[in-house]
């Protein structure tokens, strides 16, 4: 079960191409000039099983996915079975948006379980003394585009390269 905000189908500002972005309840960071607030508090959401969402994943043959929130992070064993399904089920690309570090994310077990699932992790808080509105898919220049599977290969962070 994960806590949804809302799922936003052909979506094309969370990652390259056609996306559809779940939206999770629920983050701590409470960053300064958040562009979503009202996601902070996870009772906003409304609960959903995986079959619900991936009705909605596979329902766009053409979509790629996008986890995003709030902070997936934070319902990192839902977004894992989640991730899980869209792994068995489809051939789909999953992008995920965070607070967290990269290199936090590896320490934490729940989360990097989840890490290990996603092709392209946004890291990093949002900085709003940091903002650029002329980067590309994340709102403040601390944030990094990472490839995770090669990142985890190599041992060291590698950005995603367009």
């Amino acid at each position: 079960m994960i806590s949804v905000i809302k799922i936003i189908e052909d979506t094309t500002v969370d990652g390259p191409g056609f996306r559809t972005s779940i939206y999770c309840a629920g983050c701590q960071h409470e960053c300064k000039g958040c562009h979503n607030p009202q996601s902070w508090d996870i009772a906003a959401g409304t609960m959903m099983e995986t079959e619900d969402i991936m009705r909605v994943i596979e329902a766009d043959p053409y979509a790629d996915v996008t986890f995003s929130g709030g902070d997936p992070m934070y319902q990192a064993e839902g977004f894992a079975e989640l991730a899980r399904a869209i792994r068995s089920r489809t051939t789909k690309n999953i992008w995920c948006y965070t607070g967290f570090t990269f290199e936090a994310l590896l320490k934490m077990p729940a989360q990097r379980e989840l890490l290990e699932l996603v092709d392209v992790l946004v890291d990093g808080p949002f900085i709003e003394s940091k903002k650029d509105p002329d980067l590309l898919f994340r709102g403040s220049s601390n944030q990094r585009l990472i490839d995770v599977k090669a990142s985890l290969k190599a041992g060291e962070v590698v950005l995603w390269k367009q």
